[in-house]
């Protein structure tokens, strides 16, 4: 009876993590007749979920609304025969072949495993930001940036992230307002030098964002201003925003594999140059778990594919 059930649960391809990376594994290792499943987590299709319009996903012309896109991924994959269960690996183990992997008492093996679990954009952790995230609130600018055009916008954060998400939404918006809470800024010098030269970029020093001030009308949510402390004096104000960047940066979704795969210092996950292999021959890694750098869509996706690839190269090579 055990015999069977280990077979049961063995699979060529395991895929933990969804969104562009995961999904587009699942769709070419499904192609490829390896069946993959996929453990979606606890937010299926990734941070494309908290979006509302993408606009910069080649063959969309009309953009295309973030969950919606998600959900085109799945059914692609699945036509393939991938399964995707929307459940969260709370544990592995890479030591030995096939890879242990459990979801709470359930064991499953893998032959590979290719890790998509992304990354999360730090939060403030406000019920508000919340609220208007992807209506106003966004951690990304490259992604949001063109729906500020002409208007003004407030980027929370002192170090590069932050830098370079002010310095980007300049091209679209007419001022944007640093909001930090020390009187200096974490980035590197050359960062800062160049926001702080920016015309269009203002400070404002010893603060922080209490509260996302929004309308709701006909249906529709809008981002009106943020309410500010300043830390020094305690003293609260309203200031008049059309929209909220978090440019407090990311956090990668590694947790469960410490350990088990190298990572840099920040938990992102290393492959190997020009290649999505991790330190454990078997496991792949694709999207934003392994790119502190573009963290888009499009190379999410481009990776998950190479993963995909990857994987399968991989298993022919047990094979022979």
């Amino acid at each position: 009876m055990e015999m069977r059930k280990e077979t049961q649960n063995r699979h060529k391809v395991v895929i933990i993590g969804s969104g562009p990376a995961g999904l587009t594994a699942a769709l070419y290792a499904g192609r490829a007749n390896l069946n993959p499943i996929v453990f979606e987590g606890i937010q299926p299709g990734g941070q494309l979920t908290l979006t509302t319009d993408v606009e910069n996903y080649p063959g969309f012309p009309e953009g295309i609304l973030g969950p919606e896109m998600m959900d085109l991924f799945r059914k692609q994959a699945q036509r393939f025969n991938a399964r995707c269960l929307f459940q969260e690996v709370t544990k592995v183990d890479f030591s030995k072949r096939p890879f242990h992997i459990w979801l709470g008492e359930e064991e499953y093996l893998a032959d590979t495993v290719i890790i998509s679990t992304g990354a999360s954009a730090k939060l403030l952790g406000l019920p508000s930001e919340k609220k208007f995230m992807g209506y106003g609130v966004s951690a990304c600018a490259t992604c949001d940036g063109f729906f500020f055009r002409n208007l003004e916008v407030v980027v929370v954060g002192g170090g590069d992230t932050a830098m370079e998400e002010a310095t980007f939404l300049t091209k679209f918006a007419l001022k944007v307002t640093v909001v930090h809470r020390r009187d200096t800024l974490r980035a590197s010098k050359i960062m800062q030098e160049r926001a702080l030269k920016n015309p269009k970029i203002s400070f404002i020093w010893d603060s922080a964002v209490q509260e996302v001030l929004g309308k709701e009308e006909n249906g529709k949510r809008s981002v009106i201003g943020v309410r500010l402390k300043n830390l020094k004096t305690g003293e609260l104000r309203d200031f008049r925003t059309d929209g909220l960047f978090l440019g407090i940066g990311h956090q990668p979704n590694t947790e469960i594999f410490k350990g088990q795969v190298n990572m840099d210092a920040k938990g992102y996950i290393v492959t190997k140059q020009g290649s999505t292999a991790t330190s454990v021959p078997g496991v792949f890694a694709a999207g934003d778990v392994a790119d502190s750098v573009y963290r888009q869509a499009v190379t999410a996706a481009g990776t998950g594919c190479m993963a995909a690839i990857d994987a399968e190269k991989f298993l022919e090579s047990q094979h022979d």
